[in-house]
């Protein structure tokens, strides 16, 4: 099927093994590996169309007869894994049958210009990757990630970004202090405060700043903003969800351009 290396694994005391079992089940473990773990056909799928090459492919054995063969020539080196092992490896409640490690770039700084998306301290990981999802759809560049926001290459949020991140620069572990070199006005969402979103005239390109689930923005990033921004509410709600809040603001403002 294909011409790269191929090696069938059996032992769950494998090298590789424990590697990957790591990153399928620690938000962080790629940091230490400066690998990811993209688990399912969608979304290696999703990583191919962007163009992105796969340093090894992974199959269950079961599934590796029948693989695609563009799926495994994708990649240089091939696993073949025992499927009680990909099973016990998977984060997924329905194991998935093949999946790819990246190797991940190095991260670099930011660019000061760029259409970007803050995020101050969003933790779930199912918010961050749906913002990640917005961000990409609407033509903002890259997303900025302070500490304490959710890893942003752990298996759930790149599971919830459905490839997103294949078209988006990520920067992560930043403190308030290295926004000072963004050159594009900060806009803050508020749940009480600010101009109305359907009345406001938003600049472009800009930083859209999304805050805890929470807790909100905080005090030292809304002292920066050029903008406090909030979202009607006819229906009386409270608040919005971040990641549902993000995708109306994104929206407004990529699509108005």
């Amino acid at each position: 099927m294909s011409a790269a290396q191929v090696t069938h694994i059996q032992s769950r005391d494998n090298g590789f093994v424990k590697d990957l079992r790591r990153l399928a089940q620690d938000s962080t473990a790629y940091r230490k590996q400066g690998r990811a773990w993209l688990e399912g056909d969608h979304l290696c799928r999703a990583a191919l169309a962007r163009g992105v090459h796969p340093a090894i492919a992974v199959f269950s054995e079961s599934f590796w007869p029948q693989a695609p063969a563009e799926w495994a020539q994708a990649a240089s080196k091939i696993i073949v894994l025992a499927d009680s092992l990909f099973a016990d490896i998977s984060g997924l409640e329905s194991p998935a049958h093949m999946g790819y490690l990246l190797d991940l770039p190095m991260q670099g700084s930011f660019q000061p210009g760029a259409a970007s998306v803050v995020l101050d301290r969003v933790q779930d990981a199912g918010n961050v990757g749906s913002i990640l999802r917005s961000a990409s759809a609407f033509g903002f560049k890259q997303v900025l990630a302070l500490k304490g926001s959710a890893a942003l290459w752990s298996p759930k949020v790149l599971r919830a970004g459905m490839g997103a991140h294949f078209g988006l620069d990520l920067v992560e572990g930043l403190e308030v202090a290295d926004l000072t070199a963004l050159q594009v006005p900060l806009l803050v969402t508020h749940v009480h405060e600010g101009d109305f979103l359907h009345r406001a005239e938003l600049p472009w390109p800009c930083a859209w700043v999304l805050g805890h689930e929470g807790q909100g923005v905080s005090s030292a990033l809304e002292a920066r903003a050029s903008l406090r921004i909030r979202i009607a509410q006819p229906g009386g709600e409270e608040s919005l969800n971040v990641a549902a809040a993000a995708a109306i603001c994104l929206h407004a403002s990529g699509a108005g351009r």
